[in-house]
């Protein structure tokens, strides 16, 4: 049951718009298919990793501290700021032709994609307090097991949403040819505006 729970809460978690879905459009529609699943793949294990600790109790932490979550949203949210106009600014390059693609070279490209959608966690401090909230609000009385097994389900279910943006993208991408160039671009200015959200949320807790 918990691992249900981990993976229906993994994978509504992956729906709005994030750093982990942008990557993988990105990697999607300018890199290849196997590159936007690897980075889908570490931003996965990184929610499962987050969703551990709120097992492990960080919630009481942030009730004795109540000013470290609005600062884990202005750190999120510089990045979020800085990877979005990255991201919006994005140029299509030329994917390696398969006689050229060698083994080592496709291990290569899904150990930097698995690496992108970790950090892209791991540096988002906000999304530690969202699978707080969602732990500590869903399962607040789970066993040690429970709880492993609800990580363990959000690393599923976060990853099986992740694969999925990665084949739609792409099947858009053969579609839309040339028109494509548009999604990695309005997704960065989404990103933008997503930012700038978890900015001034936490000036809010600054001035009020």
């Amino acid at each position: 049951m918990f691992f249900a729970i981990g993976f229906a809460a993994g994978a509504l978690t992956g729906i709005p718009i994030g750093p982990v879905n942008v990557a993988v459009i990105d990697a999607a529609y300018r890199f290849t298919f196997r590159r936007a699943v690897a980075v889908g793949a570490g931003g996965a294990v990184a929610d499962g990793l987050y969703a551990a600790l709120g097992v492990l109790g960080v919630a009481p932490l942030f009730e004795r501290y109540p000013s470290v979550p609005p600062i884990l949203s202005a750190i999120s949210g510089v990045i979020l700021l800085i990877y979005g106009v990255l991201t919006a600014r994005s140029q299509p390059v030329t994917p390696a032709s398969s006689s050229s693609d060698a083994p080592v070279d496709r291990r290569r490209e899904m150990r930097q994609g698995f690496t992108i959608g970790l950090a892209l966690i791991l540096l988002n401090p906000a999304a530690l307090v969202t699978w707080v909230v969602i732990v500590s609000s869903k399962i607040p009385a789970a066993t040690t097991i429970d709880g492993i097994s609800f990580a363990i389900g959000v690393s599923v279910g976060s990853f099986a949403w992740f694969a999925l943006v990665a084949y739609l993208t792409t099947k858009g991408k053969h579609v839309l040819g040339d028109k494509a160039a548009w999604i990695p671009r309005l997704i960065g200015i989404a990103l933008i505006f997503y930012a700038g959200y978890l900015l001034v949320r936490a000036l809010a807790y600054v001035i009020l």
